[in-house]
């Protein structure tokens, strides 16, 4: 297996959204709480366009908790993005009195100093370095309508004098659909490609060891033949010139039941999930942006800083067994791309999340990211030819054994089992569920769950001797070599 590229060792990363942070109106359960309280029938909608019962206030999440903090700190070190579509218009209050009891005009939101402290804190309890992106809505603009960067120079002030480090940002959140997150009306390309002169100024001045990070745009290659209705990242980027240090896009294969309203964004089902078509998406996608990023910023490295199930919070099944297939094998394919780091939209919110934001247990798909954190190092390699095109292989070095190989094999096949020939023995650790649209995974057979004081399994591979290797139907297996004596891997 020959050595065909590297990720970041952050590659693995998260989104912690920033109305999580500060409390607000979110993506609403699917299955309201009885205990939820009411709302008013004549709430505002949190983003312009969609329907209000789509959402529902929530309270700050509370960073401090320890099961969230140990779970995140296994998936370290990493990257968490604090930004997403309320970002874009909420205000920073720097000062320790109470903050106002609403937004400042020209804002959605208000991020108080406690607030921010504690995303500080959590990325240092957990291994991760922050990456956010800062406001852009009317508040923040001059009499001219052009940014200004006083409320990101009092954010970048603060978090560095409580021992923060900004690592990345963007400029703010999905450009391409300006309007729906919070920027002034009209706005278009070239008023971004103004809006970005100044950020750029700001941030080598201000924060000039900060990646800049750009234009995070979403949607275009999935939405291209559903009459996509965004400004074009192409014209976005004519409008900037060269001027990032990371080429960042965003990416759902759909949009999920919540906003099934929305003219010509594509969906999914349960029935389609493990389908090639659905699978593939991410791998269309990253081809679609790296393609804008070699003529306009050739060079420089792929971060894809949001993603998740589907927009709009996710599917009901976004929290079970079936949608850890898609979240693995993303990770495989855009490793293979030379996408630098994934971060998965969220940590702890909504459908979508690796971890239920009611009781702060794993999911599915928390797993699978334990498991890729524990076996698949940095450096890529080619993982060979597959017996099935419902079969996806993918394999890296394997993580802190020099010279060892870890392959990662998704069999997408509801009802077929297929076989692999290994040349040696290897330790396997086999995912399966006896429903698939259920929360419950077992690893080779035993149910994977906290312990006694929230503590996580051993996550033990079995002994497998050299030869047939099994894949089960609608199964994710990796294999450790660690005897490989790959000249890759050392």
């Amino acid at each position: 297996m020959q050595r065909i590229g590297s990720v970041d060792e952050r590659f693995q990363s998260f989104n912690v959204e920033m109305v999580e942070v500060t409390g607000g109106r979110f993506w609403a359960p699917y299955r309201k709480p009885t205990s939820a309280p009411a709302e008013s029938a004549a709430a505002a909608p949190s983003v312009p366009g969609l329907d209000p019962n789509a959402f529902r206030m929530r309270q700050p999440l509370d960073l401090s908790t320890p099961r969230l903090r140990k779970l995140a700190a296994a998936l370290g070190p990493s990257y968490v993005r604090v930004s997403g579509t309320w970002a874009n218009s909420t205000y920073f209050h720097d000062a320790d009195s109470p903050a106002p009891a609403t937004p400042p005009a020209g804002f959605g939101g208000v991020l108080t100093r406690q607030q921010w402290r504690g995303v500080i804190d959590f990325a240092r309890a957990t291994d991760a370095r922050l990456i956010t992106s800062f406001a852009v809505s009317d508040g923040v603009r001059d009499n001219h309508g052009v940014w200004t960067s006083e409320q990101a120079r009092r954010l970048a002030a603060f978090t560095k004098a409580s021992g923060g480090v900004i690592a990345a940002a963007e400029l703010f959140n999905e450009p391409n659909f300006a309007a729906m997150g919070g920027a002034p009306k009209g706005y278009d390309a070239a008023a971004y490609g103004r809006d970005f002169a100044v950020f750029k100024a700001f941030a080598r001045e201000a924060l000039p060891d900060m990646l800049i990070l750009g234009p995070g745009s979403v949607g275009e290659g999935a939405l291209a033949a559903t009459g996509f209705s965004g400004l074009s990242t192409k014209d976005i980027l004519q409008a900037t010139g060269r001027g990032v240090d990371g080429f960042s896009y965003h990416f759902y294969g759909g949009v999920s039941r919540r906003c099934g309203g929305m003219k010509g964004a594509p969906q999914t089902s349960p029935e389609a999930a493990l389908s090639q078509e659905w699978l593939s998406r991410a791998d269309r996608e990253a081809v679609f942006y790296a393609n804008l990023r070699d003529v306009f910023e050739p060079g420089k490295p792929l971060w894809l800083t949001e993603t998740g199930e589907t927009a709009c919070g996710g599917n009901p099944w976004a929290a079970s067994f079936l949608d850890t297939f898609r979240y693995l094998n993303q990770l495989g394919t855009l490793a293979k791309r030379g996408v630098q780091v994934v971060a998965h939209n969220t940590l702890a919110a909504s459908d979508y999340a690796l971890i239920d934001e009611d009781t702060m247990t794993p999911r599915p798909s928390y797993w699978g990211a334990l498991a890729w954190r524990k076996l698949m190092g940095t450096t890529v390699l080619e993982a060979g030819k597959s017996p099935s095109p419902d079969v996806h292989l993918y394999s890296h070095c394997l993580r802190g054994q020099p010279g060892g190989v870890a392959m990662l094999a998704i069999n997408a096949d509801r009802a077929a089992a297929f076989e692999l020939l290994s040349p040696m023995p290897s330790s396997r650790y086999e995912l399966s569920a006896a429903d698939l649209i259920g929360t419950t995974v077992n690893l080779n057979g035993q149910e994977l769950k906290l312990g006694s004081g929230d503590a996580l399994p051993e996550m033990t591979g079995q002994p497998a001797p050299a030869g047939r290797i099994r894949l089960a139907p609608a199964s994710i297996t990796f294999l450790a070599f660690p005897n490989a004596a790959n000249p890759s891997c050392r």
